[in-house]
């Protein structure tokens, strides 16, 4: 029998409203949600200081709030820095995989100094409100701007000045009885290679992922940040599950990927549409193509699973000639009770900001020659496993148009006349005598976008296709047959830049967080190019994600030219959620001329 592929998913929840919520419509409704377990977040990072001109790292953690282990409900993450008036300055989305991704947020000459909070989340997290957010205290010192008053001592915010910039140093917890980190020696000369090992002594009690950093300490006084063992303590009474009743709005879970969603309105008299076929495309050479339909009030959703590298979507409605589309956003979290550090600036602090920002600028200066690569994503298959037809022009006689094109190179496509006007058709590949015959159109691609009319392509200059790739199986588009698909691309591959929908939008949306390799430091055989760079780096190693098993896992690393005590951290989770944190220090020497 021949393959049906059915390319996109179509969910449809009657209530989804423009808001990006569900309403709870019925008890048993509510019941079948409330067992769906509530999450929590821990984000590690390199602050809790960071200035002008460096960049913040962070790993994260998502959790199941009932089991404490790695969550499996959402797939898409959220971390965001808040200024102290309660905006969000930036957020990123990240893509979660077994509950964790990892991120950064450079911090440039833009920002002003002051006492910010980092947020870590999910929309379904969002539910339950800012308590069973994570939140970190941030403290960013920026020396180009001359305004310093969101770190002075001032009358308004109750710190008094002999107190400014001082901080209560509590004992921080530790566990170091399942995992150590072991080094041959603890003082190291400038540039020198840093070996040591990650070792696991519970065997499968020490099983998990860890994240590791070996950083500078801060010579200003600045309250450490939250490590795994005091985030379990603090985060342990958050909601288990979803605190709603029946009739309350709901931010539906990403469980399917990243949710799109939008609303169709009536462009003649601005009345919701109901029940319209929506196509988005995901544009570019690895293409996406979801279907979704509108609900009772106009609204429809889907969500973005694989990778993809253009963040544009294109929203077509079929069939309807005064269609209005919106692309919307997620409602922001309700921020009006989060409260902020009071770490202040004092006059004695200012050698050491000084020295700070003159190693960044160094550093920044030579950023060139140390860039982190963004990993590629997995490779997506237009296709789904066919093997198309390919023909690329410039093999062939080269005829004017494209409809020219199709009548002198290609024996199984072509355009007909249908009730619903011109479509190209391709022809079935029968596989069995008694294969049933069928007159459906066939899905049309150009350069990653859906062509929802055939007959406007008839005359599309020929000479900028580069090649027109035939599947000739068939396909289920929202429950609507089609024969084939072609898949046209252009020289430029840019069709999707000026295409302008009849019935529909094309915008820009934001997408995950790549994910990077970081650059790390050589100075070893393969790092003999960098032996005349200057090095001012603060923090000499940072890898957010590091799974252990049994053993022991060995690393390596090279130190700066900053003197100094570093730090070196363990911070993270055995697979049954047991919270790990383990601390030591090393020391790099001054550098003797």
């Amino acid at each position: 029998m021949k393959k049906y592929w059915k390319i996109v998913s179509v969910v449809l929840l009657s209530a989804f409203h423009g808001t990006a919520q569900y309403i709870i419509e019925s008890t048993e409704e509510l019941i079948s949600l409330e067992k769906l377990s509530q999450e929590k977040v821990f984000v590690h990072h390199t602050g809790p200081l960071v200035f002008a001109g460096e960049t913040l790292y962070y790993a994260y953690y998502c959790f199941n709030a009932q089991t404490n282990r790695s969550s499996e409900i959402s797939l898409i993450g959220y971390v965001a820095l808040v200024n102290g008036q309660g905006e969000i300055l930036k957020e990123q989305k990240i893509k979660l995989e077994d509950g964790m991704a990892q991120g950064d947020f450079f911090i440039n000459t833009n920002m002003p100094s002051g006492n910010y909070k980092l947020l870590g989340y999910t929309q379904w997290m969002k539910n339950n409100g800012l308590q069973q957010v994570f939140k970190e205290d941030v403290v960013v010192i920026n020396p180009y701007q001359v305004d310093q008053s969101g770190l002075l001592p001032n009358s308004d915010n109750n710190v008094p000045g002999d107190m400014a910039g001082q901080v209560a140093m509590e004992p921080v917890p530790v566990d170091s009885s399942v995992i150590q980190v072991k080094f041959n020696k603890k003082t190291f000369e400038p540039r020198e290679k840093i070996s040591f090992q990650l070792v696991n002594y519970k065997d499968r009690l020490g099983y998990g992922n860890y994240t590791i950093k070996i950083q500078k300490k801060s010579e200003l006084p600045v309250a450490p940040s939250l490590n795994a063992i005091q985030y379990a303590e603090g985060y342990r009474n958050v909601s288990k599950q979803i605190n709603k009743s029946v009739g309350d709005s709901l931010f539906l879970p990403e469980q399917r990927g990243e949710l799109l969603y939008g609303n169709v309105v009536d462009g003649s008299n601005g009345e919701p549409v109901s029940d319209a076929a929506v196509v988005v495309s995901i544009p570019g050479p690895e293409f996406l193509l979801k279907f979704a339909k509108t609900d009772s009030h106009g609204n429809f959703y889907t969500y973005l699973r694989k990778d993809y590298k253009e963040p544009i979507a294109i929203v077509q409605v079929q069939e309807m000639t005064s269609a209005k589309v919106a692309l919307k956003k997620q409602p922001k979290l309700d921020l009006s009770g989060l409260t902020f550090g009071k770490f202040r600036l004092r006059p004695e602090f200012a050698d050491l900001i000084k020295q700070r920002s003159v190693w960044n600028q160094l550093e920044n200066q030579f950023f060139a020659v140390k860039p982190d690569s963004i990993l590629l994503g997995t490779p997506i298959d237009p296709f789904d496993g066919g093997l198309p037809e390919t023909i690329r022009l410039d093999d062939y006689t080269r005829f004017p148009t494209f409809q020219e094109t199709m009548v002198e190179l290609f024996s199984f496509a072509g355009y007909r006349n249908g009730k619903n006007g011109e479509y190209i058709r391709i022809a079935q590949d029968f596989e069995t005598y008694n294969e049933t015959y069928n007159d459906f159109p066939a899905i049309i691609i150009m350069d990653g976008v859906f062509i929802p009319n055939h007959g406007a392509l008839k005359s599309f200059d020929a000479r900028n296709i580069e090649s027109i790739s035939l599947i000739r199986d068939q396909f289920m588009l929202g429950g609507e047959g089609y024969q084939g698909m072609m898949v046209i691309t252009t020289k430029d591959g840019d069709y999707y830049e000026d295409y302008i929908p009849e019935n529909g939008i094309n915008v820009e949306f934001d997408k995950p967080l790549p994910q990077k390799n970081y650059f790390r430091q050589q100075y070893d055989n393969e790092g003999h190019a960098y032996k005349q760079v200057p090095d001012y780096r603060s923090l000499l190693f940072w890898q957010p994600h590091v799974e252990l098993g049994e053993g022991q896992l060995a690393f390596e690393c090279f130190a700066s030219d900053i003197p100094g005590e570093y730090e070196v951290v363990v911070d993270g989770f055995t697979t049954y959620g047991k919270p790990i944190s383990f601390y030591q220090t090393i020391t790099i020497q001054e550098l003797q001329n």
